[in-house]
């Protein structure tokens, strides 16, 4: 598919084309920000950003490739992070709210949303948004509850959705949570009128693909013994005539690449390069990731894909640029959208 004239990598370098910060922009303290995924969308859309994360490839990664600095650290309550800021934004880590988890929430030791409270409550922004897995509204909802209790006690009004990255872009059928809390004259973004397919990301990377990890024989072996138990309708190859499905870390990382390996007309198949995973998330060709290839496959698998969040970001702009008088005649209660609506 092309948008105009433009293919699916030239509209990812148009769309994410990062222009040089105004000194005035407003600043997001972005919270477990990974390799910058969220904090790309965000200065495509022309806010400034200051990233925080523990890992150190994922570290450097956002610091090579944005504007913005991120500062390796552990998270913790209490922490100085900056003298003021007019966003907090991240995505918590969401092992403990993932299906593909034990879904032990609150209880994990992996919550960061102690901290991401901790930071709304010191810096007070003008607006918080995190994003999560779609397993928070479920297993986890009492939680997500208390989190859209302290929000609201903070004097935000909180309002969440279910956001389909597909419908900004995104050629993979990912859907996130995204909650927002603000002062009033909030609106999430339109979905766009135009969607990727897997095979507009990524037939022109065929030709570049130097050394290609093919499955083994024993690994094909265990694909069929497993599908036939499972009774798969379809194959849970790559299928090029469609949105991928999530990407994740296990399935770019792991052995056979479950739900995200290509097979070729000889029937063999291979797992996604680094390169092709990042296209399926909407990273630009442009955006270099740092670390062992394990590390980078983990960064992509757990970033926001990009261009969902420039879709986010705009909306946020739009937000910040609305006047006092104007957002308070919009004020309007924001109660649990996404919790209502799937019960």
């Amino acid at each position: 598919m092309t948008i105009g004239n433009l293919r699916y990598a030239e509209h990812l370098n148009a769309a994410l084309k990062l222009p040089k910060p105004r000194s005035d922009a407003p600043l997001a303290l972005d919270l477990f920000a990974g390799c910058g995924g969220l904090a790309l969308g965000f200065e495509a859309a022309g806010i400034r950003t200051l990233g925080f994360e523990m890992d150190p490839d994922a570290c450097r990664t956002y610091s090579r490739n944005l504007h913005g600095e991120c500062r390796q650290v552990f998270l913790e309550p209490g922490m100085d992070l900056t003298s003021e800021a007019d966003l907090v934004i991240g995505g918590p880590p969401c092992q403990p709210f993932s299906v593909g988890g034990l879904q032990e929430g609150s209880k994990d030791a992996r919550d960061g949303f102690p901290v991401f409270l901790d930071a709304v409550r010191r810096y007070r922004p003008k607006l918080a948004l995190f994003e999560n897995v779609r397993g928070m509204m479920y297993a986890n909802k009492a939680y997500l509850e208390q989190i859209i209790t302290r929000l609201e006690g903070l004097g935000y009004i909180v309002e969440d959705r279910l956001i389909h990255a597909v419908q900004y872009g995104v050629p993979q059928r990912r859907e996130r949570l995204v909650v927002v809390a603000h002062k009033g004259g909030w609106a999430f973004p339109n979905p766009e009128n135009f969607a990727f397919t897997a095979g507009d990301a990524l037939r022109d990377l065929d030709e570049s693909i130097s050394n290609p990890k093919f499955l083994t024989a024993s690994m094909d072996a265990y694909v069929a013994r497993y599908e036939k138990a499972s009774k798969c309708v379809r194959p849970r190859d790559l299928h090029l005539d469609q949105p991928s499905r999530t990407v994740t870390c296990r399935n770019l990382n792991g052995a056979t690449g479950d739900m995200l390996r290509v097979k070729l007309e000889d029937g063999r198949r291979r797992r996604l390069t680094v390169r092709e995973g990042a296209r399926l998330q909407s990273f630009p060709d442009w955006f270099e990731f740092e670390g062992a290839e394990g590390s980078q496959y983990n960064q992509v698998g757990n970033a926001v894909p990009p261009l969902m969040a420039r879709a986010l970001g705009f909306a946020v702009m739009r937000y910040l640029k609305m006047a006092d008088s104007e957002r308070a005649a919009q004020k309007r209660p924001g109660r649990q959208l996404a919790l209502l609506e799937h019960g």
